[in-house]
């Protein structure tokens, strides 16, 4: 059984809206949150980037949902130990309802400090490396590191839950889906990519959970298919683009690459409930355990309607 969840867009929306859209979300019968984890919108025109932490706190009082950080970088902009102390209380305020989503992350969140940009494979150690000392922290106690690229001298997290946080890896490529079946307690994507999920499950990952998040933008007119192709066709961009570019102006300037019938045939927009379970069904079909939808249109009252009365049962 596939679980349905909302997928918060910090990129997009203000706290408060978040916040809000996950109570509207709850209410309609979703029944996890995914939240990205931005210093940087993708491009100017989404127009928002609060900080993740002060948000799932708000959460943690708001619903009763599961969260999962979709995903958090603990590698470059924010160390390793502070991350760890972020993901303990936010899991103490979700009551053991949080799920700690990490990645290699991108230039465009990371590079703010001036600090040179990783290769793919320097990235995929230095997360491993972070990932394992979470874990040393989360489990209580003085903890003192000296790795390979990050040093921690007597650190202790006070604040922390019952149970260990689950940790789950991101992962676009076979080298990175790899390290998520050997080092993660499930697996997070962005695509329908059944060849990623078996690779994930054969190299490891056995039955372990399978998250993936995807966009629409449920509209009663064309204003979809414009909002989709204006503020999201970032995510058709080829190659490394995603990873390797700097600011959220490279991406407006690379953004007219990509044609608004690629958009079309990527995004369900419209209110045609067909348009969107196909869309959604490619996830499905593609064997994840956990699918995260986030609306992308102005119009949140027709979706979460739309959603609550067609598209929800149908999926299910």
């Amino acid at each position: 059984m596939v679980t349905i969840g909302y997928f918060l867009a910090s990129e997009q929306f203000g706290p408060r809206e978040l916040v809000d859209q996950a109570v509207r979300a709850e209410r309609a019968g979703f029944e996890r949150l995914w939240i990205s984890d931005h210093f940087h919108p993708w491009n100017d025109a989404q127009g928002n980037s609060p900080f993740v932490w002060g948000t799932i706190g708000a959460l943690s009082q708001a619903v009763d949902l599961p969260i999962t950080t979709a995903v958090t970088c603990p590698t470059v902009r924010i160390h390793p130990a502070i991350i760890a102390q972020a993901a303990a209380t936010a899991a103490v305020q979700c009551e053991g309802r949080f799920i700690l989503g990490v990645g290699s992350g991108e230039a465009l969140n990371e590079h703010i400090f001036g600090d040179p940009w990783p290769n793919a494979p320097t990235r995929l150690r230095m997360l491993e490396e972070a990932v394992g000392l979470i874990r040393r922290l989360h489990r209580g106690g003085m903890v003192n590191h000296d790795g390979e690229f990050y040093h921690v001298e007597d650190a202790r997290i006070y604040t922390l839950p019952e149970d260990p946080v689950p940790i789950y890896v991101s992962g676009f490529g076979k080298r990175s889906t790899r390290l998520a079946a050997r080092l993660g307690d499930g697996f997070c994507t962005a695509m329908p990519d059944r060849d990623l999920v078996e690779l994930f499950r054969a190299e490891g990952g056995g039955s372990k959970p399978v998250q993936a998040g995807t966009k629409v933008s449920w509209s009663r007119d064309d204003t979809g298919l414009e909002y989709a192709q204006r503020l999201w066709s970032n995510e058709l961009l080829p190659g490394q683009l995603n990873q390797t570019l700097p600011r959220p102006a490279d991406f407006e300037a690379a953004m007219p690459l990509i044609s608004t019938r690629a958009v079309a045939n990527n995004f369900a927009t419209g209110a045609d409930p067909d348009m969107h379970l196909s869309h959604l069904r490619q996830y499905l079909d593609a064997g994840v355990d956990e699918l995260y939808i986030q609306q992308i249109g102005p119009d949140l009252d027709g979706f979460f309607t739309a959603y609550e009365k067609d598209i929800l049962p149908a999926l299910r």
